[in-house]
């Protein structure tokens, strides 16, 4: 006869054990255990409330609450034997306590199921990381907001459709990307405010019996509310979602930096330098230097995407309540702040150690007629209609074409040919230092306007 092993939770209702091979397939330990120092502070605070109410005496409480932190100072210290035949993280932890306290360790589940616990641990691990994430993330924002200060005058091509658009400033186009990540870091922290409310006392999905004070124990553990619905509160993982959605977004935004840096470090552009240590070279090619922060944050992107499509998938068709199926969320979620994290690091270390080809971008911005709508823009403000202004000057370009002559290189008289309203002063305009000054206004690319937009971006920041 097939007897059950004493190590399961639920031995009174089975007759044989577990298929080896169904334990190790049905196991979550081995991604789970990273869960453990949340696992303990559920468990000594369900304790705290437990005794409050009077289901535990003091004594059994601090028992646990004793036996919790010496587990949790073996699992730091690396004595702790994870054993999968135990299944998670839960088990692993309250099987070595009630080893080490006794009958008292096997009360600690008391008016508690998995489910609850498991959804409370995801939640406190959760706010902490989403913490950790957005101080990385203020740190790439201080970076960015110090380059663009330092290049707030340092004049490069605009680009729409990759063509040379309008000369703008390098300090101007990093403060686009600052604020990309500012609005990933409203994501952040919005999404936290749902992170923060505790499923804990849902039990396994209708509730308890016991006189549990939910309010006690969401105040020891630091969450604004509780679930309000015991059913919900076990089975959405809504907010894992969430957060790799903002993820994701925040990991599209790195991408298309790291897309543009690729470009500019090309010999095809040269506009910017990025330092060796956050580069390699080529095994067969002595002159490469390849890029290959910005390269792999870019393919590290389509990982977190599929991350949230699978946690997505993973929730659309599952009933109420809790079901194991909610076991596969948390890999995708692990590993897509694992991979936000470091990509986030990555560029926080990398963009204060851009170098900018100042004469590179600046001989870029004079080809491709950039000051071209600055030339229409001189012409309206003379009285031609802007539909005429832009024939005028489209001629203008075509002759530049032709003859292989920026605007900024064509003489008065030839000017003239298309429109006698041209007088010397043109020349003011379709300087490149002309053209970014006159966009003198808030969110202009003009450098007082750049050096004046770090400075209130600091201010929000908090920098």
């Amino acid at each position: 006869m097939t007897t059950t092993p004493s190590s399961t939770m639920w031995g009174g209702r089975f007759s044989e054990a577990t298929d080896a091979f169904v334990a190790e397939f049905t196991a979550s330990v081995s991604f789970d255990k990273r869960l453990y120092k949340h696992d303990i502070q559920g468990s000594c605070a369900h304790a705290t409330m437990l005794a409050k109410v009077g289901v535990l005496t003091t004594a059994e409480r601090d028992a646990i609450i004793d036996g919790l932190a010496a587990i949790q100072a073996d699992i730091e210290a690396g004595r702790f034997d994870w054993r999968v035949d135990l299944e998670d993280v839960h088990m692993n932890i309250e099987a070595r306590l009630t080893d080490r306290i006794g009958i008292t360790g096997k009360k600690l589940h008391t008016g508690r199921s998995r489910n609850d616990q498991v959804a409370t641990d995801i939640r406190l691990y959760l706010r902490d990381e989403i913490d950790r994430t957005r101080l990385v993330l203020k740190r790439l924002q201080q970076g960015l907001l110090d380059v663009a200060e330092r290049e707030a005058a340092t004049i490069m091509p605009g680009f729409t459709h990759l063509q040379t658009a309008q000369p703008v400033t390098f300090g101007h186009h990093l403060l686009a990307w600052f604020e990309m990540l500012v609005r990933d870091d409203e994501r952040l922290a919005d999404c936290r405010k749902r992170v923060n409310r505790m499923p804990l006392g849902s039990a396994a999905l209708a509730g308890t019996t016991y006189p549990i004070d939910r309010a006690y124990t969401a105040e020891l553990l630091g969450f604004e509310a509780v679930c309000e619905n015991s059913l919900d509160a076990v089975s959405d993982r809504d907010f894992a979602i969430e957060f790799c959605a903002a993820a994701s977004l925040t990991m599209m935004h790195l991408s298309r930096m790291s897309e543009e840096l690729i470009l500019w470090n090309s010999q095809q552009f040269k506009f910017v330098d990025i330092p060796d240590r956050f580069c390699t070279g080529s095994s067969i090619m002595p002159q490469k230097k390849n890029p290959d922060v910005p390269e792999l944050v870019r393919g590290k992107t389509g990982r977190v995407n599929g991350h949230l499509i699978s946690l997505l998938t993973l929730m659309k068709g599952q009933p109420l309540a809790y079901n194991k199926d909610n076991q596969e969320d948390k890999e995708p979620l692990f590993d897509a702040l694992d991979t936000l994290q470091a990509s986030l690091r990555a560029f926080a270390d990398m963009v204060p150690a851009l170098k900018p080809n100042r004469e590179a971008m600046r001989e870029a911005a004079l080809r491709g007629f950039a000051t071209a709508t600055d030339l229409a823009d001189y012409l309206v403000k003379r009285g031609t209609a802007f539909r005429d202004a832009h024939e005028i000057v489209g001629k203008a370009v075509a002759y530049g074409v032709q003859t292989g002559k920026d605007l900024s290189a064509m003489t008065l008289s030839e000017f003239q040919q298309f429109s006698t309203t041209i007088e010397q002063d043109v020349f003011e305009v379709l300087s490149l230092e002309g053209s970014v000054n006159a966009r003198n206004h808030i969110g202009g690319t003009a450098p007082n306007q750049v050096v004046a937009a770090v400075q209130r971006a600091r201010s929000r920041i908090g920098a």
